[in-house]
Parts: C-alpha cells; sequence; structure tokens
C-alpha cells in the first residue's frame, strides 16, 4: 500500500489534537528541524519544547495541505493551518521511511512569512 506524502501532515494533526507530546515527536525524523518562529530553528529536545508551546494553547489544529510535491522519496508541502486565531501557511520537508510512513524533515510553519 502506498503511503501519500499529505499523510505526513494529517498525521501531525491527529498527534497534535491527542495533545499527546509523544505522538507529534514520532511525526518527525530524529534529526527533524523545527521553525517555531521565522528565523529560529530547534531540533531534538528544543523540538519537542517548542512544540509543547504550540500544545500548550489547548486548541486543536486543523490542516488542509494545498500542494505537495513528491520526488523519489522526498516531499514538498504547502499547508494552511488553523489553531484558534492563529493561522499560517506551512512549507515542509517531508521523507517517506523504510517502513512506508512519511516523517517530517523541515516543519516550517511558518513558511511563507
Amino acid at each position: 500500500m502506498t503511503i501519500h506524502p499529505a499523510s505526513v501532515a494529517h498525521e501531525f494533526a491527529a498527534a497534535f489534537n491527542s495533545r499527546d507530546p509523544r505522538a507529534v515527536d514520532a511525526v518527525y525524523e530524529p534529526g527533524g528541524l523545527f521553525v517555531p518562529e521565522p528565523g529560529t530553528t530547534v531540533t531534538g529536545a528544543a523540538r519537542q519544547a517548542a512544540n509543547q508551546r504550540f500544545l500548550g494553547l489547548g486548541l486543536p489544529i486543523d490542516v488542509r495541505p494545498r500542494h505537495v510535491y513528491e520526488h523519489d522519496g522526498i516531499a514538498l508541502l504547502i499547508v494552511d493551518w488553523t489553531i484558534g486565531d492563529v493561522h499560517g501557511t506551512a512549507t515542509d520537508v517531508a521523507r517517506e521511511g523504510a517502513d512506508g510512513r512519511w516523517r517530517y524533515v523541515i516543519d516550517n510553519p511558518f513558511g511563507v512569512s
């Protein structure tokens, strides 16, 4: 079964809406990069802490993949998202793992800012 690259955005939303920080972090490759605000990048424990701040809003996220471009196991995703009154358009890079799951290599929620 082939999994579409947009699945990573929906998997992130499901993990985020479950409020489970481990589930959110599992959507990233181990060295995956998160951009919590324009000009700031974090990985590892700092990525987990930055995502926890978003989880701390206590509001669900809604994601709408707008464009997905995939080639040879790498995908560029343009994803519109909303958390309460906060919204943005992410520019994300994902890679397909050996298990067929897509994971974020770069998660840039304010990618067009």
